[in-house]
């Protein structure tokens, strides 16, 4: 804040709405969409691998391999996406301090479930009581991270498997016929052809995730949803900057922006669904060809 900005009673008009826009919280506000920006850089290949693993897993010739890859598929695509943004974080969370209660605490005699409490020792405790805020944070956020990665993965999962399944399979036997290994046609046909058929469906889960991270705000991660309605509802005469309700405006703010990223988002995977498409077999590909001739 502003040495100006010091007596907000005594200033008025558009100095006022200045020195409101560069208070302390508004200023956690304009990070705070940093935040779904990282969460969406950090999600999106986590949870890609965790498709790739989980794609190769349904395909494999080992009856538990591929059992566990179709479980995991079915079993996140057929609970609801806020029941495992929610369990998650809580199973994992609570299965750390587990571990590290067994491990610095082996003396306790107590029951770690008494009634519907989970109660380990202080030293166990993530993050610490003595921890500064930033780090609980920073814990958040991660938990929150592996929940995204772990359901948008099932999904991704699920495109990858049609994609693979989607690629001529007589290229596949051609090339056994030459006398490629499963892993070299795996490496050097399959997964290079899979990408133009995987990509409208990773188009549509990116966009998913896009709409998806206001979700944050129920996982307990401060993000742009969680300071719009803070720093939009009515205030009363304890704030140093009262307001009457700017909930539509704050709102109004976050509709732009995800409307922005959705656009941005439109124009990147067009280039690149052109450029893997170039030179495929495929109707895009047929039709760039003769778009080119």
């Amino acid at each position: 804040m502003f040495a100006d900005c010091a007596d907000p009673k005594s200033l008025e008009g558009l100095v006022w709405f200045l020195c409101y826009l560069t208070t302390g919280k508004q200023v956690l506000f304009y990070w705070s969409f940093l935040t779904v920006l990282t969460l969406m850089a950090i999600t999106a290949p986590i949870a890609l691998g965790f498709g790739f693993g989980g794609a190769l897993a349904t395909r494999s010739h080992i009856a538990p391999l591929r059992w566990l890859g179709m479980g995991y598929t079915s079993m996140v695509r057929g609970v609801p996406d806020i029941v495992f943004f929610l369990f998650v974080p809580v199973a994992l969370d609570q299965g750390l301090e587990w571990i590290r209660h067994k491990t610095l605490c082996p003396d306790w005699t107590e029951p770690v479930r008494q009634g519907a409490d989970f109660v380990v020792c202080a030293a166990a405790k993530l993050p610490l009581s003595s921890s500064p805020q930033s780090v609980d944070q920073v814990y958040g956020f991660v938990l929150a991270v592996v929940a995204f990665s772990i359901v948008f993965g099932a999904f991704a999962a699920n495109v990858l498997a049609g994609a693979m399944q989607a690629v001529p399979h007589a290229q596949l036997e051609t090339a056994e016929a030459y006398g490629m290994s499963r892993r070299q046609v795996s490496r050097r046909i399959l997964i290079p052809q899979m990408w133009v058929y995987a990509l409208p469906g990773l188009s549509n889960l990116w966009m998913i995730l896009i709409k998806a991270t206001p979700l944050l705000f129920l996982l307990g991660v401060s993000d742009i949803v969680y300071w719009a309605r803070e720093l939009g509802a009515r205030k009363s005469q304890i704030y140093d900057f009262p307001h009457p309700d700017w909930r539509l405006w704050y709102f109004l703010v976050l509709l732009v922006f995800y409307l922005a990223m959705t656009r941005v988002s439109e124009v990147v995977l067009r280039r690149v669904t052109r450029r893997l498409t170039r030179g495929q077999a495929t109707m895009a590909g047929e039709a760039m060809r003769k778009a080119g001739a």
